[in-house]
């Protein structure tokens, strides 16, 4: 059968989703998830939605998020576009600007769906590593033929680390196309860059409603851009790829900002606690402006590490890069669940001291 089946698509190896356990007695810190409830805003609004039926189509458009965002960050509504999830939009966004044999440029290591997007377009993928210490080079705004599109997270994946705004600006005037600002985790962040689109109409910034605001479940995101882009993009995207629930919860969730800011406080606290105390046990742990540490140390493999935690009912993710190292990415979950992660952690250095003494 797979004579039907494009090449591209044949010999890709496809996006593989952190691991989505059963419900069960496990703690999860994989997938980058918020492990509080969300507002309770957006559940009454979910209710009240559901409640008038939903027998017609949604807002093709999700006027009401477009309107919120725009309150938020004082921009113009038709800047907005909504998605189902980032992902969602980072597709769009590729079917837009990039098309068979075109050029697409990201960095490495970083969120491994951007190659995948490529490859569905019949495009090609220019992988740019970062420096050592977590900042671009020089050639990551070079003009290359072909080249369509740049993706930059901001805070990356799975670093957590950040490329302040004013190298943004100048990355993004030096390059020949748009680059998206991927903003996934910018919430907990200290600075975003919404506010360079005006200064710069080739820059293009995605959120998600999937971490900040505990949405995960839901799949909603919204891009801000130059309206003019958001027009042809209109045309590429699923008539109605946002359903009206998702619509009435997302307008909501992101005008409580009292929720969002309590929320942030907690996760922040977490995350200082998480880092400090994994660097007491060892670990290297750049400075994180996400809701996840990456955490990684030479004297030990962490493959085994992992295993323990999973063994000991605690999901982490192992990431393994080549020509960078391995890694274990924690999210930052509860106080409670980020204590269990540590205990385990801690007694598999002392299985290992003990070992390593007897032989």
């Amino acid at each position: 059968m797979e004579k039907y089946v494009r090449p591209e698509i044949e010999v890709m190896s496809g996006y593989i989703p952190g691991e989505q356990p059963e419900s069960g007695k496990i703690i999860k810190l994989n997938t980058n998830e918020n492990p509080y409830r969300a507002s309770e805003k957006v559940y009454e609004a979910i209710r009240q939605t559901a409640a008038l039926g939903l027998s017609r189509y949604p807002d093709p458009l999700g006027k009401a998020v477009r309107a919120a965002v725009s309150e938020k960050f004082k921009i113009d509504p038709n800047s907005v576009l909504c998605g189902n999830g980032s992902d969602d939009l980072l597709t769009i966004l590729t079917r837009t600007f990039v098309g068979s044999g075109e050029l697409l440029r990201l960095p490495y290591p970083t969120y491994i769906l951007y190659r995948s997007l490529a490859e569905i377009q019949g495009a090609k993928s220019e992988i740019v590593p970062f420096n050592t210490d977590w900042t671009l080079p020089d050639t990551f705004f070079a003009v290359a033929p072909k080249l369509r599109l740049v993706f930059l997270p901001n805070p990356n994946s799975p670093s957590g680390t950040i490329i302040p705004k004013s190298r943004i600006l100048e990355i993004a005037e030096n390059l020949p196309c748009p680059l998206v600002v991927d903003e996934a985790y910018a919430d907990f962040a200290e600075e975003h860059c919404i506010d360079l689109v005006e200064k710069c109409d080739k820059i293009i910034v995605c959120r998600t409603l999937s971490k900040s605001y505990a949405l995960a479940g839901l799949r909603f995101g919204y891009l801000v851009a130059a309206p003019k882009l958001v027009e042809q993009m209109l045309k590429v995207k699923d008539s109605y790829n946002c359903d009206s629930l998702a619509i009435a919860a997302a307008a909501v969730a992101i005008g409580d900002d009292g929720w969002l800011m309590g929320n942030r406080t907690k996760i922040l606290a977490t995350r200082t606690r998480l880092t400090e105390q994994m660097r007491r046990l060892g670990f290297d742990v750049p400075t994180s402006h996400a809701n996840f540490t990456w955490n990684t140390r030479k004297d030990i493999a962490l493959k085994p590490v992992y295993e323990f935690l999973k063994n000991s009912g605690i999901l982490v993710r192992y990431m393994n890069y080549p020509d960078w190292g391995e890694g274990l990415r924690i999210s930052v979950g509860t106080e409670e669940q980020i204590n269990q992660c540590l205990h385990f952690i801690e007694q598999f250095l002392l299985n290992k001291f003990y070992e390593n003494r007897n032989n």
